[in-house]
């Protein structure tokens, strides 16, 4: 049971009235600790309509206590290791990330559209430089704390609140020199009782990426899940779930690298109608008032919302959802599959035990760097699935 300390006050997550605790604390702005160890962790506070909800500091996850909810895996147990210090710099003060990132938010004329998901640090293993437009999604995804599940929530993860917590990890981050949350567009839940506010609201919050009268144009960013990818005229348009009204325009060329860079994404997408396939996608908006895409990329995720990279990890993300214990998915970034990284971690109160798949393609160059790797933390455990020998085999028992 997590105990929080407010100033000179210690309550427990589960005293009745932990919510005018943390409501007066909002006020104060006073900074939580968390007693899962000796001395305490500082902690947030972040409000959600009338709740208010403690959440961990960007980055800290590793020092939290195993057997606490707000662990999380190394960093260097993901492809999140070789970025930290360098594409994403965290001020352990404030907690706010800076992003350097190898995407435009601006355009000059009409120059053609980068490759898609960004340059080629979306292939490059070990690339920690710069952020590609897909590893900004695994990072939102990362700090929204959509990465963990436990059976306990089940059919209680819904868009509404995979929204808000995309945004409130946005105001956590900074991206080219501004913050990320006034760039990002989240649509949403589309609700026909209330579709004249929500195309107001939609509006209002686009104004950012209307055509200047000279100059560059500036670009926002879209996370949605997609529905289609229907043909036009002279391309395609990316519809969006709770934006059936509102299409982005895709040139023939743009749609083209997207099926061959994200062919992989698509076939899962369509292998599994449970699965759902997030795009982010930098856009700007025509004189005429059309949102028109200048790079974008792809990932799929799970029925309750955890990604995934192969057939192999959906059948472990699977697994892991039906399990009370608490369980973090690892993300690649900028890694490519053929560096080894946990799929996932599952958080077991003696020891977290980091769960590895191995592709059937892994040559003896990936097993080394595998064994490297579960060495380098020996106070972990270490399941592993090596694909090409068979089925899954059990995880550990507690």
């Amino acid at each position: 049971m997590r105990r929080f300390k407010l100033a000179e006050q210690v309550i427990e997550e589960t005293a009745p009235d932990l919510q005018l605790a943390l409501a007066d604390a909002y006020r104060k702005r006073i900074r939580p600790l968390c007693l899962c160890k000796e001395g305490g962790l500082s902690m947030y506070i972040a409000q959600v309509g009338e709740q208010y909800i403690v959440k961990r500091m960007p980055m800290s996850g590793g020092g939290h206590d195993p057997a606490c909810p707000s662990y999380e895996p190394p960093d260097e147990l993901s492809g999140l290791g070789v970025l930290m210090g360098s594409a994403i710099q965290v001020d352990p003060e404030s907690g706010m990330s800076a992003l350097k990132v190898a995407f435009s938010l601006t355009k000059i004329g009409k120059r053609a559209a980068p490759s898609v998901g960004a340059v080629a640090s979306d292939t490059i293993a070990g690339d920690g430089k710069k952020l590609s437009l897909r590893s900004v999604l695994h990072y939102l995804w990362h700090q929204a704390e959509l990465t963990a599940w436990t059976s306990r929530w089940a059919g209680k993860r819904h868009w509404w609140n995979i929204r808000w917590h995309l945004i409130e990890a946005a105001s956590q981050m900074m991206v080219k020199g501004g913050p990320l949350s006034e760039v990002l567009f989240v649509p949403e839940p589309f609700r026909t009782t209330d579709k004249t506010a929500i195309e107001q609201r939609r509006t209002a919050a686009l104004v950012p990426a209307l055509p200047p009268k000279g100059g560059p144009r500036k670009l926002m960013i879209l996370v949605g899940e997609v529905k289609d990818f229907a043909p036009t005229r002279s391309g395609h348009r990316l519809i969006v779930k709770h934006m059936p009204d509102f299409p982005l325009l895709l040139d023939e060329s743009l749609y083209s690298r997207l099926k061959g860079r994200f062919e992989n994404e698509l076939a899962l997408w369509d292998a599994d109608e449970a699965t759902h396939l997030m795009a982010i996608a930098t856009f700007g908006l025509t004189p005429a008032g059309l949102a028109v895409i200048d790079d974008v990329a792809l990932m799929v995720v799970a029925e309750n919302w955890v990604p995934y990279d192969s057939a192999y990890e959906k059948r472990l993300v699977d697994t892991l959802a039906r399990l009370p214990d608490r369980s973090v998915k690892g993300l690649r970034y900028n890694l490519s599959p053929d560096t080894p990284t946990a799929s996932a971690m599952l958080q077991r109160q003696s020891q977290p035990i980091a769960l590895y798949v191995v592709p059937p393609s892994a040559d003896n160059a990936y097993k080394e760097a595998l064994e490297e790797l579960i060495s380098s933390r020996p106070e972990i455990g270490a399941w592993i699935w090596r694909t090409s020998e068979g089925e899954m085999p059990p995880l550990p028992f507690r």
